[in-house]
């Protein structure tokens, strides 16, 4: 009886000494007023870590790199639409050039006979009607062909010019000079500073 009340005794003083050194564990520190009041801070930018102010930035910038693609693209659209508007206009002035000097040089050889036909009239027959109306349409040709651009090339007399004069024939005159034009046999034209027909010439040696 003895040995199990001492049993008893054991245990019991066991359990309060485990009951004591419960009591004495260290509690968890308490946060501070501070640090309870302190809120949690949070990402600014969200769960990606980019703020909004950001996205906008970045948005605003490929915009303005769109609009400046654009801007570039209609430049060179204007460049190029401008460089074929050259190029037409003076395709057009060509072919308009050309076309007149085709016209221009059928036309000659009627100013030709004009000449021909109004120097062959003999001085008493030049106040016959015929003939004033002739030399009238003539003089109106004339007039037409200078609004044009033609002009007549000057020879007689003229230093003898390859790039004027069409040399025919060559004749020995001191009273000239060397390398002069002695007589014309046809009238040459030019076209906008352009020969249309050199004149046929007579050249003194």
């Amino acid at each position: 009886m003895e040995e199990e009340k001492m049993v008893e005794e054991t245990l019991k003083e066991e359990a309060l000494r485990q009951e004591a050194d419960a009591g004495t564990e260290p509690k968890e520190e308490e946060a501070s007023p501070a640090e309870q009041e302190a809120p949690e801070e949070k990402p600014s930018g969200g769960p990606f870590g980019g703020s909004g102010k950001e996205k906008k930035k970045k948005k605003k910038d490929k915009l303005e790199e769109k609009i400046e693609e654009l801007e570039d693209r209609v430049m060179r659209q204007m460049a190029e639409f401008d460089n074929f508007r050259k190029r037409t206009e003076k395709e057009k002035s060509h072919m308009y050039e050309v076309g007149a000097r085709d016209v221009i040089e059928k036309i000659l050889p009627v100013v030709d006979n004009f000449e021909r036909g109004l120097a062959a009239v003999p001085q008493e027959e030049k106040g016959n009607p015929v003939i004033e109306g002739m030399d009238k349409i003539y003089k109106q040709l004339m007039t037409t062909l200078t609004d044009l651009g033609v002009k007549p090339i000057e020879a007689a007399g003229q230093e003898f010019d390859p790039n004027f004069h069409n040399a025919v024939m060559h004749v020995e005159d001191e009273e000239l000079g060397e390398n002069m034009v002695a007589e014309e046999f046809q009238k040459g034209y030019t076209y906008r500073d352009t020969v249309i027909r050199h004149s046929m010439v007579k050249v003194a040696n």
